[in-house]
């Protein structure tokens, strides 16, 4: 069965020489988040997910959520390790010091993140809710809302969720028909139907703060007729403390191919007492607060897993004996040598290898630029950072969970059939994995973002904050005969990117379907020219450093850029190639003909 350790080396690697995190200390309420500060609660984490987390992994798969008259009971273990979690401070660890917080940059977060998703990503996904529900409470509620609910968020005791998707409207919110109707007392009443919600019903916590999408009378059709309101499964009492029940309960849990210790719940509600959270009518901006946190989060559930399936087969590839060498026994002192002396295995775990560290890299990324847009003085500053962040978000999203998804399945490979085995652990990461695509936006949804909104949002403002950084980059390395093998590559998959962003631009205008026949070829395309910028930026970190005390370790991240660039990059030109062969291929079909 696999272990996970945390890659904490690998960690500091991005953070501190590649992206200088020390730079997040200069900004306003980060004084404290100095580098020795971070690394001691990144060790913290480790010992968390290493110890508390991991071992509860397999068996809250195996047993499963349960389902007993409106009540779910979460696996054996769950609560204890729950509890541990919420007395070290980790829920509060990125909330505000005003309502209990640690105050801790987003990045910071972003990383123990990374950490819960590889030890138990179905463990994780209550605390990842709650997250997502504390941010649209303090940024759109009232000061009264936020007074009650944050600290009690922020601590832990009480949990949260998105209530958005409706047995017949999912990405399609406009069609929601959940109501709600003024009930005289200051509160609204909501009826209606929730299905998929994650954690909406548990014994974790003592209270479940439920954020439901619903209409109010008279609003206009489609999402501009949406209004966001906070429901508790309790009523909170004048002193803050649980009072009576609400009218939300769980009618069933769903029986699901993953995450199966995660609580996966329809919800009713019947006349729930909720209040507005932001404006009436104007619910998609503050669910938006939440999706965008949550498009994050389940990016970073996608490296969480390609990290823990990618330890778990490197560890099977070096203990497990089969055959011998191509070129001659490797060990010749044992009856045979393990597999990881074959070159179709040592392909796939450096797929697995080479993907992640750039993930990482990429996504620790993105975590800074949410501190610069939250934090730093200067507007401008802010602006170009909460820009970096729209973009890359549904490249996170998306393309992290599809090549998570991949590592998984590559674990299982590498473990051959015994992979395949229960038992033995890595099939339950392609269980898990799978959701990622779906979910907070199917990857489709996704690269329509991209290409619908973000590439002409400002007339190609966002594309800025990430085209330049990388013109800046090839033309200050492009001179530098060691930077030839990781520069020119870049150079030559960054031109393609340019001329696709050209064409899908101009195709676009003509017809969006030449737009979304293109959407996700561009998404990829984007996403390989990101990782080879990213290890770009590692490979002229690790040149000067492979004679050092910490050699090897710089010689391993030339060796995967390499890979990356030689074995991985190439793509990018098939995936053009496909875009330039427009919507006609995909759309000329007659539906009656499939």
């Amino acid at each position: 069965m696999p272990t996970y350790k945390a890659p904490l080396r690998d960690m500091r690697f991005v953070l501190h020489e590649l992206l200088n995190v020390g730079e997040v200390a200069s900004l306003p309420g980060y004084a404290d988040a100095t580098p020795e500060t971070i690394d001691a609660v990144l060790e913290e984490a480790a010992k968390l997910t290493e110890n508390e987390l991991a071992p509860l992994n397999r068996s809250g798969d195996e047993e499963g959520c349960h389902f007993d008259n409106g009540v779910v009971r979460t696996p054996k273990g769950f609560r204890e390790a729950y509890t541990t979690f919420i007395e070290g401070g980790w829920m509060g660890l990125a909330c505000d010091p005003d309502h209990g917080g640690q105050g801790l940059p987003k990045v910071v977060n972003f990383v123990v993140e990374e950490m819960i998703c590889s030890a138990n990503l179905s463990l994780g996904t209550y605390p990842g809710l709650s997250q997502g529900a504390y941010n649209a409470i303090n940024l759109h509620g009232t000061e009264e809302l936020k007074a009650l609910y944050c600290p009690k968020i922020a601590s832990g005791l009480w949990s949260g969720t998105m209530c958005l998707t409706e047995p017949h409207s999912g990405t399609d919110l406009g069609l929601i028909r959940t109501k709600a109707e003024p009930g005289g007392d200051g509160a609204w009443r909501i009826t209606g139907n929730k299905i998929f919600i994650s954690a909406g019903e548990h014994d974790l916590t003592e209270n479940i703060v439920h954020l439901v999408l619903a209409r109010l009378p008279g609003a206009p059709e489609g999402t501009r007729g949406i209004s966001l309101f906070l429901v508790p499964k309790f009523l909170a009492k004048e002193d803050g403390t649980v009072g009576p029940r609400n009218g939300a309960h769980c009618a069933r849990l769903e029986h699901k191919m993953g995450i199966k210790a995660s609580a996966t719940c329809e919800m009713r509600f019947d006349g729930a007492a909720g209040w507005l959270i932001g404006k009436a009518n104007k619910g998609m901006s503050a669910m938006f607060t939440m999706m965008n946190t949550a498009r994050l989060a389940v990016g970073i559930q996608g490296l969480g897993l390609a990290e823990a399936a990618y330890q778990g087969a490197r560890d099977y590839a070096n203990d497990r004996l089969q055959g011998r060498a191509l070129g001659g026994a490797k060990f010749p002192e044992k009856p045979a040598d393990p597999i990881i002396v074959h070159p179709d295995v040592r392909r796939m775990l450096l797929t697995m290898r080479a993907y992640n560290e750039a993930a990482r890299a990429l996504a620790y990324w993105v975590g800074m630029k949410i501190d610069v847009a939250q934090k730093h003085p200067d507007a401008t500053a802010r602006q170009e950072a909460d820009d970096f962040v729209a973009l890359m978000t549904p490249i996170v999203k998306s393309f992290y969970t599809d090549y998570g998804f991949e590592a998984a399945n590559l674990g299982v490979q590498i473990w051959g059939g015994h992979g395949y085995i229960r038992e033995n652990g890595m099939e339950q990461f392609v269980r898990d994995a799978r959701i990622a695509q779906l979910y907070e936006g199917a990857n489709g949804i996704q690269a329509l973002d991209l290409v619908g909104r973000k590439l002409g949002q400002g007339t190609g403002r966002l594309l800025r904050q990430f085209f330049h950084p990388v013109s800046a980059f090839i033309e200050e390395t492009g001179a530098d005969p060691r930077m030839g093998e990781f520069t020119f590559p870049l150079a030559k998959a960054f031109a393609k990117l340019q001329q696709a962003t050209a064409w899908v631009a101009q195709a676009g205008m003509r017809d969006p379907v030449e737009a979304g026949a293109a959407a996700s070829d561009y998404l990829k395309l984007f996403a390989l020219v990101a990782f080879a910028f990213m290890w770009a930026r590692m490979a002229r970190l690790a040149l000067d450093k492979t004679a050092g005390e910490d050699g090897e370790f710089y010689k391993a991240k030339l060796a995967t850029a390499r890979f990356f660039m030689t074995r991985l990059l190439p793509q990018h030109t098939s995936v053009f190639q496909a875009m330039m062969a427009g919507a006609a291929p995909i759309m000329e079909l007659k539906a009656a003909s499939f």
